[in-house]
């Protein structure tokens, strides 16, 4: 993607999917921040993503051949190099074997070997090695453990973990996973590092897994490379906020640093709500209520899976979802209303459509409140919009009823909403 007077070859780390990364916001931004300057040209290694499967894992000399023959296939002669983690070090073989074809290297959270030696001491700590390489049947993988490593600190991002089970299992099969992490723990580049003769920048994370003495270690050994260090723990650029890795490849590559602008989008806002939800909980009680709760949320996670939204954050008793258009924002809140009282409760649902300013996986601004206003509004059961929405979906076949001007709290002037029909 992008036209820029430069090729730049993204060489993903241990895992990759082509298409599920698309849907994580921070990855679309990275690739967008990077097409801004170069054709960006990406790809999924063998076995892992999009590309066929094959019966073993690849070696490294395979690997290389993977990047040769992606850039041979887009007729790109000569590119700037951009590996992650284990993708750092085929890129890093890759332009010590083949320096007519590399222009530049760029090394984000690379590591000369993943397990300590004598002359080396850094690596994958043992703790994060022992569950990376236990046997598929312990159910380690396609559970979003491997975050213990790429960002350890989200963990706790529920959402977050539960997307990146799903981004394994679509990206490799067990048996493949644990057969390339185990290849990876045997890798070790250390006597390639003083033949790379490009111009080479080296990334890492202050808070890192892998020791960021390691990569500066690293970086000491590739003729006249620099060195950055960013604060943070992201093993990955693009698991929260890849802007300070791109400001730093950027400025590498062109001699010029990105001058931020607000990140702020055109979206559909959804906002939903169980009726009634506190005194549904007190006639149930804690266990049968929480049950209940599990329930609604799997069927709101399948509906915005169908229709294209993408879950912000859970509300207790509802949900807050984005679309990138608003007739499926109003299929899903349907689908989630009739599905909703197949269990036994009443759900009530608002859309309004704005733009809303994208911070670290969040939304906010104006059009979120409006949003909020707008399902507070709804009766049991009823998907209600407000007219920005009802507009955009001119020619749709959606019908709706007018229920009159409203004062949304927070927002100026009176607003028009209307109910979703029949």
């Amino acid at each position: 993607m992008g036209d820029g007077p430069r090729d730049l070859v993204v060489v993903p780390g241990f895992v990759s999917n082509l298409e599920l990364a698309w849907e994580h916001p921070p990855y679309e931004r990275f690739m967008r921040r990077l097409s801004a300057f170069a054709r960006v040209i990406v790809f999924d290694k063998r076995g892992s993503g999009l590309s066929d499967p094959v019966d073993r894992a690849a070696t490294i000399e395979e690997r290389n051949d993977d990047i040769r023959a992606v850039m041979d296939a887009v007729g790109s002669e000569r590119a700037d190099l951009f590996g992650m983690s284990e993708g750092a070090n085929m890129a890093g073989v890759f332009a010590a074997s083949f320096p007519e074809r590399v222009s530049a290297l760029v090394l984000y959270g690379p590591y000369a070997r993943a397990t300590p030696t004598e002359g080396y001491q850094w690596g994958i700590p043992k703790a994060i090695r022992e569950i990376a390489t236990r046997d598929p049947e312990e159910d380690t993988w396609g559970v979003g453990l491997s975050l213990a490593l790429l960002a350890p600190a989200r963990l706790q991002d529920e959402a977050l973990v539960r997307w990146w089970g799903r981004f394994e299992r679509q990206s490799m099969s067990p048996a493949m996973a644990l057969e390339v992490i185990r290849l990876n723990m045997d890798v070790d580049i250390r006597a390639v590092l003083p033949s790379i003769r490009v111009p080479a920048l080296v990334i890492h994370c202050t808070d890192d897994v892998i020791p960021v003495e390691g990569a500066r270690w690293l970086a000491d050994q590739i003729p006249d490379a620099e060195f950055v260090e960013l604060p943070g723990d992201e093993h990955w650029p693009w698991i929260t906020n890849p802007d300070p890795a791109v400001d730093e490849v950027e400025q590498f590559l062109t001699g010029v640093r990105h001058e931020h602008e607000p990140d702020r989008v055109l979206t559909t806002i959804l906002f939903t709500d169980i009726v009634e939800s506190t005194e549904r909980a007190a006639d149930l009680g804690d266990t049968r209520w929480r049950d209940l709760l599990q329930q609604h949320d799997r069927l709101v996670r399948r509906e915005l899976d169908r229709h294209r939204g993408r879950e912000v954050k859970t509300l207790g008793d509802g949900v807050l979802a984005t679309f990138d258009g608003p007739a499926r924002g109003i299929g899903c809140a349907r689908a989630i209303c009739e599905q909703a009282q197949t269990i036994g409760v009443e759900v009530r649902a608002g859309l309004h459509s704005g733009e809303v300013d994208l911070v670290n996986g969040d939304v906010g601004g104006i059009a979120v409140h409006i949003g909020a206003r707008v399902a507070g509004q709804a009766g049991s059961g009823e998907v209600l919009v407000s007219s920005t929405v009802k507009d955009l979906v001119v020619g749709s076949g959606l019908t709706f009823t007018d229920r009159g001007p409203h004062s949304l709290k927070g927002a100026p002037g009176e607003w028009r909403l209307y109910a979703v029909g029949d």
